[in-house]
């Protein structure tokens, strides 16, 4: 019962037939165009919309069933149900409240505290400062960037402020906000346009923010039965503009026989109609904001549970984890990686306040092999990968899981190897993770038939351990590879981080840029990162190109490089590359028929390694001293810079008085350096602020 077809599509396709058949075929076609206007183009399912009957569904309406799924659904949208008389419920269902429950949870395991979410204070003052920072990364409907900036404008103090900038925080009423700031903060008169409003507009500074507000103006001003106000209620939330022009002349009628003025019931009126266009239901900003409230509270108090929490509920969407990962930083909470002594399923928190990694975020290691791990840990802690492979159900945990975790790093802790030794193949082909997983098998198995058998020699359980092969441990850079391939991102490092000083030098922007090149137009941009997988191709003209993914910190991204640009830069396009690159985003080619412009395009204008990045492109670099805190051994440290580092980069002595106007810049034409990541590393182990330029 669905078309593909939309009735103008049809329309535009008969006038361009009409004009070869002629226009006895236009009137049949359009006849058939008529038909087809009106019919659906697709069946939905509302997200959370349910029908409550008194007996059978099927007694009352026609059902069917969801498409990808064993739902029944009814055949009528929701207009034609609540026209029919049948009550239609929306149950919203919010992940928001199991991230809730975690850290309730998390809590009461680290703390042996338990938090009655639904009684806790509405005026703590810690959860409206963070609030007031706009701290609101991972709080439910207040995280925005654009929500932060207003929050930190406003700087809320009472939990109705909370309230209205939820209803506030949305496409129509958006323009609202600097007024309802300003009111705020006392930067801007409150003013009523009669004196009874104040009543119901107090609480939002004179502006009318909510649906209740206008049935209580309604009925205040004009004497609206309280039906009529609920009908008003309608007319706005479903944007009826029919039902709300019926409803005019009975609320200016209404007022005037109370004693207030035409002019001012008609400019009241007609606020309410452009209201109409974005009113929303205090009820439903309500709850919203007492949840937001919630889990700023936890977030406020109990931080590392909370972000934990946070992690756990988005270990599918490793972007979500990388980009929460990022808050916790700036939260100052670490994130370790997995561990077979601390681990869950979803991520917690240690004794030490840093949150771990959950196992259960590792590929290849399934719910039963963590819960095999958690169940035999409960005794005592795993000593050595040998003393897991004892203990831990083989069957739950097997070979492939074992692998995961080595690779995640999660034996870190009680081994002494380096993870290529697991890895290491005897002359039989047979990984040291193999054979320790053997040696756990037989010692299982001896102690089951120890256990029972009368007359079994216990000492024959003393399993002699293997002993770690010696061999070449791997590269940083395969290992961190190795660990992203099961984790899905890097966590006990970065490829670039050898290199930090040099991205951030370099890069003007950041490989998310990439995504929309308009507003980057006629502009030169510089880009840092590792190199991923390349392809070379050859196109249908027999000229080569290639695509190359580029990764940074927080992303990456596919470009493509064509022509000239891939004669002289391909040889760069090595995977695991570290490069900077110099691009200019032009604008797109002209269509000569249509005359639209394209997409913009990059030309490539250079193309570096990313450990020469510094030499080739710092001009200067510019150490910071005070002038109260040099000492002798300060002049021998730079003594002795100038001999390692010799170069033909200047050096800027910036020299600051300790708030005595003191301020002076010293530079040598003789002693110059060459500037490194490694001068870099040294300045800053040595506690020296210094700039690139």
């Amino acid at each position: 019962m669905s078309s593909d077809l939309r009735s103008d599509d049809y329309s535009n396709a008969i006038e361009l037939k009409s004009l070869a058949e002629g226009d006895d075929l236009q009137a049949e076609t359009i006849n058939q165009a008529r038909v087809i206007e009106g019919s659906l183009r697709n069946v939905g399912v509302h997200a959370c919309g349910v029908i409550i009957t008194p007996d059978d569904l099927t007694e009352f309406v026609p059902i069917a069933i969801a498409k990808d799924s064993s739902l029944a659904v009814t055949q009528y949208d929701n207009s034609v149900v609540e026209s029919a008389g049948l009550l239609k419920m929306d149950f919203l269902g919010l992940k928001t409240l199991t991230l809730i429950k975690d850290t309730i949870k998390l809590v009461k395991y680290r703390h042996q505290k338990q938090i009655d979410i639904d009684n806790i204070p509405l005026d703590d003052k810690k959860t409206y400062e963070l609030f007031q920072r706009g701290d609101t990364v991972g709080i439910f409907q207040y995280e925005s960037l654009g929500m932060q900036k207003y929050l930190r404008d406003l700087k809320p103090t009472i939990f109705e402020d909370l309230i209205a900038m939820n209803a506030l925080y949305r496409p129509g009423p958006l323009e609202y906000i600097p007024s309802f700031v300003r009111r705020k903060n006392g930067q801007e008169k409150i003013q009523y346009d009669i004196p009874e409003m104040e009543n119901y507009l107090k609480e939002t500074y004179g502006i009318t923010v909510y649906q209740e507000q206008v049935m209580q103006l309604s009925q205040k001003l004009a004497d609206f039965s309280k039906g009529d106000a609920d009908l008003l209620r309608k007319a706005m939330g479903k944007k009826i503009f029919s039902l709300l022009e019926k409803l005019k002349p009975k609320f200016i009628n209404g007022g005037i026989n109370n004693g207030y003025d035409k002019e001012i019931l008609e400019k009241i009126w007609k606020d309410w109609e452009a209201f109409a266009s974005y009113a929303f239901n205090k009820s439903h900003s309500t709850c919203y904001a007492l949840i937001a409230y919630q889990t700023a509270y936890l977030k406020a108090h109990y931080p590392a549970e909370y972000m934990a929490a946070v992690l756990s509920n988005n270990m599918n969407d490793i972007k979500q984890v990388s980009f929460f990962m990022e808050e916790c930083k700036h939260m100052d909470i670490n994130v370790l990686g997995p561990d077979i002594n601390e681990s869950y399923y979803k991520f917690t928190v240690n004794d030490d306040n840093a949150i771990r990694f959950g196992m259960g975020a590792v590929k290849g290691v399934g719910e039963n092999a963590v819960s095999a791990i958690i169940e035999s840990r409960k005794e005592s802690k795993y000593k050595s990968i040998f003393d897991f492979a004892k203990r831990v159900d083989l069957r739950s945990a097997n070979k492939k899981a074992f692998d995961s975790l080595v690779l995640a790093g999660a034996f870190d802790s009680v081994d002494s190897a380096h993870r290529a030794q697991y890895f290491f193949e005897n002359q039989e082909g047979q990984t040291f993770i193999e054979k320790a997983i053997r040696f756990g098998s037989k010692y299982q198995e001896k102690k089951n038939s120890a256990q029972t058998n009368l007359f079994a020699d216990f000492g024959e359980l003393n399993l002699v351990e293997p002993e770690f092969p010696v061999c070449e441990n791997w590269s940083k850079l395969n290992q961190l590879k190795k660990e992203k391939d099961v984790i899905g991102i890097y966590i006990s490092g970065h490829p670039l981080d050898d290199y930090m000083d040099s991205v951030k030098f370099f890069s003007n922007i950041k490989l998310n840029d990439l995504k929309n090149l308009n507003p980057l137009v006629d502009k030169e941009v510089r880009i840092a990162g590792i190199i991923g997988e390349v392809e070379h191709k050859i196109s249908k003209n027999g000229k080569g190109w290639a695509t190359f993914i580029l990764e940074d910190y927080y992303e990456s991204y596919e470009l493509r490089i064509f022509g000239e640009d891939y004669l002289k830069f391909k040889h760069f396009l090595n995977e695991n590359n570290f490069v900077c690159i110099k691009m200019f985003v032009k604008e797109g080619w002209k269509n000569r028929e249509s005359g639209r412009i394209g997409d913009p395009r990059i030309q490539y204008l250079s193309f570096h390694q990313l450990q020469d990045s510094l030499s080739s492109n710092a001009k200067r670099i510019i150490v910071k001293l005070d002038a109260h805190l040099l000492e002798k051994n300060h002049i021998k440290f730079f003594k002795d810079i100038f001999k390692k580092h010799k170069g033909d980069q200047e050096i800027i002595f910036n020299v600051l008085g300790n708030g005595d106007g003191l301020r002076l810049n010293l530079s040598s034409s003789k002693n110059k350096v060459m500037i490194s990541e490694k001068l870099l590393k040294t300045l800053k182990q040595n506690k020296f602020d210094f700039i690139l330029n």
